[in-house]
């Protein structure tokens, strides 16, 4: 029997204390080679696009994939997990919230490995549900004092404001402009869906680290060519995917006259066959476009809390099928 799990169950058994030491842990695995991690593809139609993106853990004997449509009124996530030895399916769920918090806990991980010690103040970029984890994240790895935000929407930066507040226990306040709540930071995060770049390098005092998250189409950028110009480290998720998804190094990388041998994967500072910031004045930059093998990671997780804690609903699924 598979397990469907909702995402109520997903809230309830991924708090982001566990999201980000799986997803770190997921890094090391990507480093040695027994993760195994497949790019998203995407298939367009009027109105409508489908998005899928697999990966497998030889260790866990896990593989899974995470499969999601967009349309103009929403986007509808799934995580399939499958037993690697077996082929047997041990879960479908749904995957929103595992999205938003994973994606929060790898600019977590970045975090930890790239922002000063002593950062401890957020700008924000960007009010959406993404951010929210982003913000959240950020705070598990470091001793965050106060945060603004900006987006365009007043009512939106409000009400994150008052939200996050409330929920973090630390001030953060609205920003008047995306200038503002870069200059503010530390640690400067941005979460849109822009086209065109919500975040200056010039904005940016020395020693600040990025998180990047937002744009992951060609044609999109969040961050303008002198983010990239100024950074000691641009590290990103996966060469591969970013090369070719990520607009604000594709069209950055040519504009700050830098090339792709600048960048480097995070796993590889994770495990330390790259530097670190090497002094509290160098930027940093972790660009994310979002891989499998963090749906896959957090998916194995969510599935052993599952059946611990007997949540979800059991569902046959292949039972015919000759043994």
């Amino acid at each position: 029997m598979a397990l469907f799990l909702s995402e109520n169950d997903v809230v309830e058994l991924f708090p982001m204390k566990q999201a980000l030491e799986h997803i770190e842990a997921s890094f090391g695995a990507q480093h040695s080679g027994s993760a195994v991690n497949q790019s998203r593809q995407r298939l367009f139609q009027p109105g409508f696009s489908l998005h899928y993106m697999a990966a497998a853990l030889a260790d866990e004997h896990l593989a899974g994939m995470k499969i999601y449509t967009i349309t103009s009124g929403a986007a509808r996530f799934l995580v399939l997990l499958f037993d690697a030895k077996t082929g047997e399916m041990l879960a479908v769920m749904e995957a929103d919230h595992l999205g938003r918090i994973r994606t929060g806990a790898a600019s977590g991980v970045a975090t930890k490995y790239l922002a000063r010690p002593d950062a401890s103040r957020v700008g924000v970029i960007g009010a959406g549900r993404q951010a929210r984890t982003q913000l959240e994240a950020v705070a598990g790895v470091r001793k965050i004092q106060a945060a603004q935000v900006y987006a365009r929407n007043e009512m939106h930066r409000a009400e994150f404001a008052k939200e996050m507040t409330d929920y973090l226990k630390f001030p953060v306040e609205p920003a008047a402009s995306n200038e503002e709540a870069a200059k503010f930071g530390d640690i400067v995060i941005t979460a849109t869906t822009s086209s065109e770049p919500v975040l200056k390098g010039e904005w940016l005092r020395p020693g600040t680290h990025v998180n990047a998250i937002g744009a992951n189409m060609a044609k999109r950028r969040e961050m303008d060519e002198t983010v990239l110009g100024r950074a000691a480290i641009m590290a990103v998720d996966s060469i591969e995917q970013i090369r070719g998804e990520a607009g604000d190094l594709i069209q950055g990388l040519p504009a700050a006259r830098r090339s792709w041998d600048d960048v480097v994967e995070l796993k590889d500072i994770v495990s330390g066959g790259k530097p670190r910031r090497e002094s509290n004045k160098q930027i940093t930059v972790f660009k994310s476009c979002g891989i499998a093998i963090w749906d896959v990671v957090a998916a194995g997780f969510i599935y052993r809390e599952a059946l611990q804690k007997k949540k979800g609903k059991p569902f046959a699924i292949w039972e015919d099928l000759p043994r």
